[in-house]
């Protein structure tokens, strides 16, 4: 007999699964109604001024980093745990759930993180570049939403969610 995960690890991994999908459903939702919205340079530099759609920009930011945080720092870590991965550096378990297929691309999720830093610290000095940062964090929202739900896949796969 032969064991597809380590279940030692299995309530730890099913906790953070739980808790990626209501991040990205708050994440989901600050992405619709956000980008609903005609985005453009003036849109930005308008945002001074309008403290109701800065207050929507702060929580889509919010929520896009919380999330990417926790895909890297606990969703696939625990998963790299339980199918008996070595625990490594964040780059390692990155390079490892693209090859295993639940990450489409390490390099973007690293990225990922660089934009998060960008839309935090940018937002109120450079428009240009928060605009730019801004329109490509949402194709990095669909990316955080794939690797959840191939997480989820796979866990039905190994037997660890029935």
């Amino acid at each position: 007999m032969s064991l597809l995960f380590l279940p030692e690890h299995s309530q730890a991994m099913l906790q953070s699964l739980d808790l990626a999908r209501k991040e990205a459903e708050h994440l989901r939702y600050s992405q619709s109604t956000l980008f609903a919205l005609p985005i453009d340079l003036a849109w930005v530099q308008s945002l001074a001024s309008q403290p109701v759609l800065a207050e929507k920009v702060e929580a889509f930011v919010s929520r896009f980093g919380r999330l990417q945080d926790h895909i890297g720092g606990k969703l696939l870590p625990r998963y790299a745990a339980l199918v008996s991965e070595p625990a490594k550096t964040q780059l390692d378990t990155l390079a490892f759930a693209e090859r295993v297929g639940l990450l489409s691309n390490a390099d973007a999720f690293v990225a990922a993180r660089v934009l998060r830093n960008a839309l935090v610290h940018e937002y109120m000095n450079d428009a240009q570049a928060f605009l730019e940062n801004l329109l490509a964090a949402k194709p990095a929202c669909d990316m955080f939403f794939n690797t959840i739900e191939s997480v989820e896949l796979d866990l039905r796969r190994l037997g660890v969610i029935t």
